[in-house]
């Protein structure tokens, strides 16, 4: 039987290397150990990783190995924890993006954009950017990493959240179905143009076909700026003044910690590093002096201003005229006010921006320390009972937790007028995976003690996110990064998911394409 197979899986790959070529076709032992893994999880080794320079040559392998019955799963930048390119059912090949990262077009006359899907989120900013242009929604904190495409697919939001997700900045796409052919679903400069195809090829991961080519949306960055961050003193007051701040649509990011989490972020990195980060930003900005004098504010702010701090909420207002963004950032100090909350140092919000994409280094724990997140959008009046109910989930295992060093920390972002994101996050001693070793930066990963297997730790994380999924469930959250690890089918109305599985028959016919994901086979 093992000499079938391996008889079978080597005839498939050399179906797959005479049509994609060999430079596009890895197999080597190391290579497929490492796209086994994603930031949490670890599935099956892919027979071959597909890894094509030209969206011809993704066409073409992707119809030769599901020629040979072998499933597809695509990866972006590899930045997610929900199993979406994590799969152990079957022998399959796995499509590696990353040589497709051209900027294809800018059209600064009709405010679009095409790129290959996997052109990072910082290319695309750092491409833009002397042009004065971003888009609406412009990438998530992983964005060094990150890809276009994989976001297209997974969904994401962080940067430009008052304007959506990330999806909502695309106009079209092009996508590489099972079967090899490739689909536009659009219109380049207007979407939509009849039913929404873009829309239903949108926060598919991968369920649906392999993203080739995104055209986006674009805006005029902003050209004034103001900062602030406040001192909340529970979580009440936090999220009443971040639903309040949305409400009156005040700050184009707004986001929050609570405190575990700020003390993980104060550990991090160094004084010299935020300040540098500052002197950039400000002097691309045109203005050495205030570059310094922003620089001098982080370092004699230093890290104990967030030491007695409950909750930080963090907001950025921006637009086109200073006077403007000033005042919208007076109502916010109205609010916070009004909530019981105080001004503190605005070094974090500052930082972020002037450094928006940082290497993943947050990805483990200040010692090393695995991580992963689990979320839920809720709408606004569900956010207090989400996050008591949350807490109480933690005091029920409380002494599991302190026994086995599982510790939780959450972090929050207003991401429109209806819906806020509360995002719990667990640390806890485990080894590290390939991917967190190729991802962190040397430098950091060798500050890094690191830890042995942790198989209980890590069993009780499972079952806390579980646990938080569940109550998310209950409250009829709803999420990005769906893949294999979020209850879609269970969420959606009968009739919608009877719609989605046609839809993935009539593209996927034969059940090859990320078999599983979304919960659908």
């Amino acid at each position: 039987m093992m000499a079938t197979m391996v008889e079978t899986g080597t005839g498939a790959v050399d179906a797959l290397t005479a049509a994609a070529g060999a430079d596009a076709v890895l197999t080597d032992a190391a290579t497929r150990d490492f796209f086994a893994h994603d930031v949490y999880s670890t599935g099956r080794q892919p027979l071959a990783v597909l890894r094509p320079a030209t969206v011809e040559q993704l066409a073409r392998g992707v119809a030769a190995a599901t020629g040979q019955g072998l499933a597809i799963v695509p990866r972006g930048g590899g930045m997610s924890y929900t199993g979406g390119y994590i799969y152990s059912d079957g022998d399959f090949v796995l499509v590696d993006t990353s040589a497709l990262d051209a900027i294809i077009a800018i059209n600064p006359v009709d405010m679009t954009v095409t790129v290959e899907a996997g052109c990072t989120w910082a290319k695309l900013h750092d491409t833009l950017k002397p042009m004065g242009l971003r888009c609406p929604s412009w990438g998530t904190l992983s964005g060094l990493r990150a890809a276009v495409g994989g976001g297209m697919s997974q969904n994401g939001t962080f940067w430009g959240a008052r304007n959506g997700s990330v999806v909502d900045s695309a106009l079209s796409f092009d996508v590489v179905l099972a079967d090899g052919r490739i689909v536009s679903t659009g219109s380049d400069f207007f979407r939509p143009f009849g039913p929404d195809l873009t829309g239903l090829f949108a926060a598919d991961t991968g369920a649906f076909g392999v993203k080739a080519r995104v055209t986006l949306r674009l805006v005029r960055e902003a050209t004034a700026f103001a900062y602030g961050s406040f001192s909340l003193p529970d979580h009440a007051g936090l999220l009443g003044s971040m639903s309040e701040i949305a409400h009156e649509g005040l700050a184009a990011e707004s986001f929050a910690f609570d405190p575990y989490l700020q003390s993980q972020r104060m550990k991090r990195d160094s004084l010299a590093k935020d300040a540098k980060s500052l002197l950039n930003m400000m002097k691309s900005q045109g203005s050495a002096w205030k570059a310094l004098k922003e620089g001098a504010k982080v370092v004699t702010a230093g890290r104990s201003f967030l030491k007695d701090v409950p909750f930080s909420l963090h907001t950025i207002a921006e637009g086109r005229h200073q006077g403007a963004v000033d005042a919208e950032m007076a109502e916010i100090g109205k609010i916070i006010a009004a909530y019981g909350g105080t001004a503190i140092e605005n070094s974090i919000p500052k930082i972020l921006r002037a450094n928006p994409f940082p290497p993943p280094n947050s990805m483990l724990g200040p010692d090393g320390e695995r991580w992963v997140p689990v979320h839920g959008f809720l709408p606004h009046s569900r956010l207090v009972e989400a996050w008591e109910r949350i807490e109480a989930l933690y005091a029920e295992n409380a002494e599991a937790m302190t026994r086995l060093d599982v510790n939780a920390g959450a972090m929050l972002a207003a991401v429109s007028r209806s819906a806020c994101l509360i995002e719990p996050v667990f640390f806890w001693p485990d080894a590290m995976n390939p991917l967190h070793r190729a991802a962190v930066e040397p430098d950091h990963l060798k500050k890094l003690k690191g830890f042995p297997e942790g198989p209980e730790a890590r069993a009780l994380v499972a079952e806390l996110r579980a646990g938080i999924i569940a109550i998310f469930r209950s409250l009829e959250a709803t999420h990005l990064q769906i893949a294999r690890t979020y209850p879609l089918k269970a969420s959606l109305d009968p009739a919608a998911w009877d719609i989605l599985s046609a839809l993935k028959r009539a593209v996927d016919p034969k059940g090859l394409m990320n078999p599983g994901s979304l919960g659908l086979e």
